[in-house]
């Protein structure tokens, strides 16, 4: 990555979800600076510095081909396999591939919506936070489930989960909205996972372990394959 895009990730504007932490940070801040309470002034500096990068929020260019399924996060694939989704968005009992993307607090962590469509389902369940990372992230950890329906019918879905320290999963769209590929759709505060169900039949073009870039990176091609793919 050339210097140029370095300083344009690090220095991008922060999302509006992290206003509250940075308005907090930086009173803290001032008031240290204007009483010389460097013990606060400091401590207060590192922690809007931190939120500064941690909120922040680079634009992403999609791919302008169709029918593909984009990351929904920034991260590392952390498994790629068959997997059931979560009941609760009413997809059916049959497994179909999953890719989890693992988000660590270096990472940026705006969600972005990985095909067009319309919501179908919105589904927030509580649950505990073990580390995300873990393959037991995607059934025992909270998260907030969304069905998405593709222009042809298929239906496919994203799953925000939280992690061993993120207690705060935002989603801003609604059951209804139709939404684009690339488009902003949320947000998990502090270390989180991502998982991504394709629609059956369609297998990922990624592997564990590669890093992917949220509204950018390409995980499946959408066309519909052959009768009989895997799973």
């Amino acid at each position: 990555m050339a210097i140029a895009d370095t300083l344009r990730l690090v220095l991008a504007p922060p999302h509006p979800a992290g206003r509250p932490f940075l308005y907090g940070g930086g009173a803290a801040a001032l008031l240290g600076l204007v009483f010389g309470w460097g013990w606060l002034l400091w401590p207060a500096v590192l922690f809007l510095g931190f939120c500064l990068y941690f909120f922040r929020d680079p634009t992403r260019v999609p791919p302008e081909r169709d029918g593909l399924a984009l990351a929904p996060a920034d991260g590392k694939v952390v498994s790629v396999m068959p997997a059931v989704p979560p009941a609760e968005l009413g997809l059916g009992p049959e497994p179909r591939w999953r890719v989890a993307i693992f988000l660590s607090v270096l990472d940026v962590h705006v969600n972005r919506v990985p095909a067009d469509g319309v919501v179908t389902r919105i589904a927030y369940r509580h649950g505990a936070f073990v580390n995300a990372s873990l393959d037991k992230a995607s059934d025992e950890n909270e998260r907030n489930a969304i069905a998405l329906r593709l222009p042809d019918g298929r239906d496919m879905a994203v799953v925000q989960i939280a992690g061993l320290i993120a207690r705060r999963i935002l989603c801003d769209i609604r059951e209804g909205d139709t939404v684009v590929a690339g488009d902003r759709f949320g947000i998990i505060r502090f270390g989180s996972r991502t998982d991504l169900y394709l629609p059956p039949g369609v297998r990922p073009l990624v592997r564990e372990g590669q890093t992917m870039i949220g509204g950018e990176t390409v995980i499946a091609d959408l066309r519909p394959v052959a009768a009989g793919a895997a799973p």
